[in-house]
C-alpha cells in the first residue's frame, strides 16, 4: 500500500509546484491472505462480501505526504469485524452500486457500516484516510491543525 501511495505522489508532484503539499493514498482489504480490491462486477462484489460474512478482516492504508524535498511513507492497518449477512442482505446491498468502486466491495460510511459488528483501531482509516496518523505528520511538517 505504501508502495502504490508513493507512486501516485510522484505522479501528482509533476503537476504541483514545488512547495505544494502533496497528500496520497491507496487502501486494499485483506481476508486472511487474498487481497480483496475493487470488485470487476456484481458477482464479484457478491463473492467478496459472501467471504467477509460473518468474519474478520484487515483494512490497510498507505499514505504518502510530500512537501518540497521532505516526504513521508507510512501505512496503517485496522482490523474489520463483519456480522453474518444473509444473500438476499448482500444482493440488496450490491443492487445500491455503493460496493463497485470500493475495495473489499464495501463503504463503512455508508450503507456498508451495516454489515460491520466492530472495528478494532482507525474506524476513518477503513474510510480510506488515517486522519490521526495523518495529523501527527502533519505536526512534524509544521501544520498545526488545532
Amino acid at each position: 500500500m505504501r508502495y502504490i501511495a508513493k507512486k501516485k505522489c510522484d505522479a501528482a508532484a509533476a503537476l504541483c509546484a514545488p512547495n505544494d503539499l502533496i497528500i496520497t493514498a491507496d487502501t486494499m482489504v485483506f481476508l486472511d491472505n487474498d487481497r480483496l480490491g475493487k470488485p470487476h462486477d456484481e458477482d464479484d462484489a457478491f463473492r467478496m462480501l459472501r467471504e467477509l460474512a460473518g468474519r474478520g478482516h484487515t483494512v490497510c492504508t498507505g499514505v504518502s505526504v510530500r512537501r518540497g524535498e521532505t516526504s513521508e511513507l507510512f501505512a496503517v492497518s485496522t482490523r474489520v469485524f463483519f456480522r453474518p449477512a444473509t444473500d438476499d442482505e448482500i444482493r440488496a446491498y450490491i443492487k445500491t452500486g455503493e460496493p463497485m468502486d470500493k475495495a473489499g466491495a464495501y463503504g463503512v460510511q455508508s450503507r456498508g457500516a451495516l454489515f460491520v459488528e466492530r472495528i478494532d483501531g482507525d474506524f476513518f482509516n477503513v474510510m480510506g484516510l488515517p486522519v490521526e496518523q495523518l495529523g501527527l505528520v502533519f505536526a512534524r511538517f509544521g501544520i498545526k491543525l488545532l
